[in-house]
């Protein structure tokens, strides 16, 4: 049942990316473009998530488990240190480069997007390469 709610919940997000434009990396990069042709819509679309996720959130803190049993594992607050603003940065960069974030590039990936061919492509790239750092310094430290 919980492969079945998370497939569901995806396909809903993805459906929502595609209502709202956010799918569209002409819509995204129009409102990161806040010299030229502004394009505000999106800021509604945002607006919106962030009112149901303080809703969501605020609810799920009042649970141990979820509707279908599994056990709630909230983030907790961290300190803001030199990798998430660097990982932030590029984040933005990427997302303002190329009109795409993460779950949006897949939804376009979905839809046969060739630019989200190359988005996604990279982005694994990107995670590869942080993951063998990460290899790297582990393996660094354990001989120190």
């Amino acid at each position: 049942m919980l492969i079945v709610s998370a497939l569901l919940a995806g396909l809903v997000f993805g459906l929502g990316l595609i209502v709202s434009g956010m799918a569209n990396p002409a819509k995204v990069l129009g409102f990161l473009d806040l010299a030229g042709a502004w394009d505000p819509s999106l800021m509604l679309v945002m607006g919106g998530a962030v009112g149901v996720a303080l809703i969501a959130f605020a609810l799920a803190r009042r649970r141990a488990t979820s509707l279908l049993g599994a056990t709630m594992r909230l983030p907790g607050a961290g300190a803001v240190d030199l990798r998430l603003v660097l990982g932030a940065t590029l984040f933005g960069a990427g997302w303002g480069v190329a009109g795409f974030c993460p779950g949006p590039a897949l939804v376009g990936l979905g839809m046969g997007q060739p630019k989200a061919l190359l988005f996604v492509a990279a982005m694994l790239a990107g995670m590869a390469l942080f993951e063998l750092f990460e290899l790297i310094k582990r393996q660094r430290r354990r001989s120190d």
